[in-house]
């Protein structure tokens, strides 16, 4: 059946994501309460998009755009090509930090083009849609909480990505440190070996199970649970504050780590009183987002343009 596209915009809000917390290479995330907020319309025109907030300036205005990319690769998915598209970006997660940015527009594009394909849901449904933005991310580390929300453990088998959404204990309190420099995920998977010992892959996956537990039930347990010997260490050269950061954090007994590839620290217990990272880095106290991607019928209102939030101006 031809596609159709429906009438005026659509609009989703997409979470920032920490993933790895440690141990959990390539396979746990957490959802938190920063958001991207984006809007798209099928037009007759060509592609136009703007962008405020992170990334305004930099980011492509046109096909390049990786929400574009993504609302593409999904209409394939979906039967059709829309004539043109205008698309409304106000983000607020840091561009190239390790919280996510990449997976939130990947997310936002293929749930907003899901969102313009009236039987969308029926021929792009939760699983498939998880499978396409972690077929375009690379990995599902970070597109699974964007999407579900919360803390998952996600995997992939033979047909592609899957992923568990769980519930999150109280006593676990997020707060992120982002510093101004980037990094870029690719070189950070530059820096890693090919192989690893196998006493330190056997002690990762002690650790992860042991993480599932301290983030579910025992947060008292999330100091031993987030020890790591397969990325951060490697990628420690290239990033020695964030390195620094988070052994200051541990040494006071908080269960910090590297969010993603980095340079982001998670800090995932509270922070001792009156501990100061320094000027170096802005300190956002963030809530674990429980919903996920969320979309909705309309344009971007008042509160969704405005580039605020948690706290922090971009």
């Amino acid at each position: 059946m031809p596609t159709t596209f429906a009438a005026g915009p659509v609009r989703v809000r997409v979470p920032a994501t920490s993933a790895n917390l440690g141990p959990g290479f390539d396979a746990l995330g957490l959802a938190l309460a920063l958001y991207d907020d984006v809007a798209a319309e099928v037009t007759s025109g060509d592609v136009t998009v703007s962008v405020t907030g992170e990334g305004a300036g930099d980011l492509p205005v046109d096909d390049g755009h990786l929400v574009v990319r993504a609302m593409r690769a999904a209409f394939d998915v979906l039967g059709g090509q829309p004539p043109g598209l205008a698309v409304e970006c106000v983000n607020r997660i840091p561009q190239a930090r390790g919280l996510g940015s990449s997976s939130a527009a990947i997310v936002a594009g293929v749930l907003l083009a899901r969102a313009l394909v009236p039987d969308g849901e029926l021929r792009l449904d939760a699983a498939a849609a998880l499978r396409l933005a972690a077929q375009l991310e690379g990995h599902p580390d970070n597109v699974a909480p964007c999407l579900l929300g919360g803390f998952t453990v996600a995997w992939t088998e033979p047909s592609g990505a899957r992923a568990v959404a769980l519930p999150v204990a109280d006593g676990v309190h997020p707060t992120v440190f982002v510093p101004a420099e980037r990094g870029l995920t690719a070189s950070a998977r530059a820096a890693l070996p090919a192989t690893v010992p196998h006493a330190d892959a056997a002690f990762n996956a002690g650790r992860s199970a042991l993480l599932v537990h301290a983030l579910t039930a025992q947060p008292a347990l999330l100091l031993p649970a987030t020890v790591d010997r397969l990325h951060q260490d490697y990628r420690a050269p290239s990033m020695p504050g964030t390195a620094a950061l988070v052994a200051a954090l541990r040494g006071t007994g908080v269960a910090a780590v590297v969010s993603g590839a980095g340079p982001t620290v998670l800090a995932l217990s509270d922070l001792p009183e009156g501990f100061n990272a320094g000027t170096d880095w802005q300190v956002l106290r963030l809530p674990i987002d429980v919903s996920g991607a969320q979309v909705e019928r309309g344009r971007l209102g008042h509160a969704e343009r405005d580039p605020v939030a948690a706290g922090r101006k971009s």
